[in-house]
């Protein structure tokens, strides 16, 4: 069985995930077996395993921080927010359905024996399972059959480690508050505190330390800088929401910031392209200037659909396509691009809307839902995206309802789903849909579209930068892992690791 250790933070943001990704890499690099584990995740950055099951986003970031393959038993329960009191809940991997906050809270310790199973199973193919908590131990009003901070410690007999966020303010306080809170036996399973995102001179906290240590009797393992490093994120607590992108880039690209969003990782590769700038817009005056815009996934199409019209942006996007700009849609997107969606059995909002009528479909939404890995081909679209005819695609779909091209729509691409193949999505002259989620991930699609698009704007594309997304990423959990290395008590950390399980 695996040895465990468990990162929690005094809140949510606090650098759980990133920390979580660092061990997981320093323990591969010194030559161990590591796994990362979340027992319930929230957010709506999923991804889609060889398995065709669903899970949260920042457990595979952390599992190829660990060179290993995502696994949805690293995250048995995943919650998709769906309003502000529910969700749609998902046990391992599979949609359970929608549940309001009361009625999971009701039904919350039934999934106790998935959690435990899912763990097990995991720590028995590891040397070193490294858990992440959820927000804060310290939240008293949750504790009662807790699944994902002290209850997950107590269930992996896991020592844990307490980080808190020194860039938001009051990192002593929280520190010191969330020791206080919790039970005797919760605070002797902390064997470390840890204070990250630190800018500034060391020395200068060195006497803050020493007197946290004193009152907490926990030892301060070490304080992590603050640095600027390009992993997946989570959800939309993410900081590259708010970025607007370089001015003087060769190729704006705007992407819609919906209320509802989800998966912004598919843009990720995209903002890593030279000369690119991808900025997340909700208003009609930041879409100014743009030369593509994404419509993005998202976990409530029909109502952010209405949020877009009244907003104003439908119909400036409108303007703009008539113009010739490019509009792309993935997922959700795709589906608000069409004339008409129509959800008789009430899996969103129910009734049916009309469309932004870009594209030549009709959308109708029902329970079941396809999560499927998928390689692809693009056919023979026109205009800017005539330049990715033939390009191989690859990806995964999550998404619910199906997709009617009209009349004489031409499809996007071809999909093989496992052994069958299907078409997916519709291009219409500038407006283009799939439900390909990572369409963009690669450089054999980025390349050509970022010469369309500047070709378009009477640009001499030249020769666009070649990017390697995975050379890119392994450089990236390297260095977060050689800062995270310098800045702990490694020794120490490992002392830990070894006295819970000896």
């Amino acid at each position: 069985m695996a040895k465990a250790i468990m990162v929690q933070g005094t809140a949510s943001n606090a650098g759980k995930s990133v920390l979580v990704a660092a061990l997981c890499r320093i323990f591969k690099q010194d030559g161990y077996r590591v796994a990362p584990f979340k027992a319930q995740n929230m957010a709506l950055n999923s991804y889609i395993t060889k398995d065709g099951l669903e899970m949260g986003r920042a457990q595979v970031m952390q599992a190829e921080a660990a060179g290993i393959a995502p696994d949805v038993r690293m995250n048995p329960i995943l919650l998709k927010p769906t309003s502000d009191v529910g969700s749609q809940v998902i046990v391992n991997g599979t949609v359970m359905g929608n549940r309001s906050a009361k009625e999971y809270w009701a039904q919350k310790k039934a999934l106790r024996p998935a959690v435990k199973q899912a763990y097990d199973s995991l720590a028995a193919e590891y040397d070193i399972i490294v858990i992440e908590g959820a927000g804060s131990p310290a939240e008293i009003n949750l504790k009662q059959d807790d699944l994902v901070n002290m209850g997950m410690a107590k269930l992996a007999d896991a020592p844990v480690l307490l980080v808190g966020d020194i860039d938001r303010g009051g990192v002593f306080a929280s520190l010191y508050g969330t020791v206080k809170l919790l039970e005797p036996e919760e605070q002797e399973r902390i064997c470390g505190l840890i204070i990250n995102k630190f800018r500034g001179d060391l020395g200068i906290l060195r006497p803050g330390l020493d007197q946290l240590e004193a009152l907490t009797g926990k030892p301060v393992l070490g304080v992590v800088p603050y640095c600027a490093l390009d992993l997946d994120d989570e959800d939309s607590l993410s900081s590259r929401l708010d970025a607007q992108g370089a001015q003087h880039a060769a190729v704006q690209v705007a992407v819609i910031r919906l209320p509802h969003l989800s998966n912004f990782t598919d843009f990720s590769a995209l903002e890593r392209i030279s000369g690119v700038a991808v900025r997340y817009v909700s208003t009609v005056q930041q879409l100014e200037g743009a030369d593509l815009v994404i419509l993005p996934g998202t976990k409530s199409t029909m109502d952010d659909l209405c949020w877009l019209r009244t907003s104003g942006l439908e119909a400036k996007i409108q303007r703009m396509h008539g113009t010739g700009k490019p509009v792309l849609g993935i997922c959700g997107g795709y589906q608000m691009m069409g004339r008409r969606l129509s959800d008789p059995d009430g899996v969103e909002s129910g009734g049916e809307i009309a469309g932004m009528g870009l594209l030549p479909t009709e959308t109708i939404f029902h329970a079941t839902k396809t999560t499927t890995q998928a390689t692809g081909s693009i056919l023979q679209p026109k205009g800017i995206f005539g330049a990715l005819a033939g390009v191989p695609t690859v990806g995964y779909e999550i998404h619910m309802g199906e997709t009617k091209l009209l009349e004489d729509a031409q499809p996007f691409q071809t999909l093989t789903r496992e052994d069958t193949e299907v078409l997916d999505g519709c291009v219409s002259g500038n407006a283009c849909g799939t439900y390909l989620h990572g369409v963009l991930d690669t450089p054999a699609v980025l390349e050509p579209l970022i010469a369309a698009l500047m070709q378009h704007k009477g640009l001499d594309a030249g020769q666009i930068e070649a990017f390697d997304p995975i050379a890119y990423k392994e450089k990236e959990y390297n260095k977060l892992a050689e800062l995270v290395r310098n800045a702990l008590d490694m020794p120490t950390l490992y002392q830990i690791l070894e006295a819970n399980h000896a």
